[in-house]
């Protein structure tokens, strides 16, 4: 059985062409890189090294060793990394969605796991109707989720107010088709705009789509169209339009914790902290 301790010295030697700077690498001594080396090879019954010449070359019998020493070190060195993962506390997945308040949610996140250092906390950020389905199919622990109507296995729900939204400095209003700035589709708002537009009687046509909202926000701002959006995102550049802007009505969207049961201590702190997150955002 080849040790991987004798390999990685004699691939150090290899590498280097002298024993000195092959010692300095592995933080050994001199001698004991040698005496590693040598030791390899009396469990060979061959020669690797030929130390006669200025510089350390590899033998025939070392070239054929090196391509297989290097590939034994790097699985013992994968099988390490494994092994370590195997000792934390797990993975905790959660999702969230694209237009979620990033300046108050990532920190939060930072905080968790710096304060949870062995759980490794893996978050997925996307569109909602998405990330809804793959946590039905189990492959989140928690979610953040924008809904219209909230789940029955929801923990919990908070309102998430929405308003049209049109440019400040470059109207949109009045154009004929209306022009719309959407998500793309399955987006959020997407569909609950063009249905309203539709029953009124609107004509319209899709400008911009995207499946960021910090680009939906700059497009509508530069007035390449109106759209619809939570009231919390608004911006400088953003005019929210009245009830007399004659735009049919939209009902409100919910923000939706879901989790897990049987959640560890860690994945049940995470929640407590995004239920207070949602909670302090939606009376604030």
């Amino acid at each position: 059985m080849l040790d991987h301790l004798l390999l990685r010295s004699f691939v150090a030697v290899a590498d280097c062409g002298n024993f000195t700077r092959a010692a300095e690498r592995l933080h050994l001594t001199q001698s004991t890189v040698s005496q590693q080396v040598r030791r390899l090879e009396d469990d060979l019954g061959c020669r690797l090294l030929d130390r006669s010449a200025r510089r350390v070359l590899v033998t025939v019998e070392g070239e054929r060793l090196l391509g297989y020493a290097r590939r034994i070190m790097a699985l013992h060195d994968e099988a390490e990394e494994v092994l370590r993962h195997a000792q934390s506390e797990g993975v905790l997945r959660l999702g969230v969605p694209e237009d979620f308040a990033a300046e108050r949610l990532m920190p939060l996140l930072a905080q968790f796991a710096e304060s949870h250092p062995k759980v490794r906390l893996e978050v997925s950020s996307g569109l909602s109707p998405e990330l809804l389905r793959q946590y039905r199919d189990g492959e989140f622990d928690l979610l953040l989720s924008k809904q219209m109507k909230t789940g029955s296995d929801c923990l919990a729900a908070w309102p998430e107010p929405l308003c049209w939204v049109d440019s400040r400095q470059r109207p949109a209003l009045a154009r004929d088709p209306l022009p719309l700035v959407t998500f793309v589709p399955g987006g959020l708002y997407r569909q609950e705009m063009i249905q309203a537009l539709e029953v009124n009687g609107r004509n319209w046509r899709i400008s911009y789509s995207s499946a960021s909202l910090a680009s939906i926000c700059a497009a509508v701002a530069a007035g390449l169209g109106i759209s619809l959006l939570p009231r919390r995102v608004l911006q400088a550049g953003h005019r929210p339009l009245a009830a007399d802007s004659g735009l049919p009505p939209i009902a409100g969207m919910h923000l939706v914790l879901y989790g897990r049961q049987g959640l560890g201590k860690a994945g049940q702190d995470l929640q407590a902290q995004l239920y207070r997150l949602c909670r302090d955002q939606a009376s604030g």
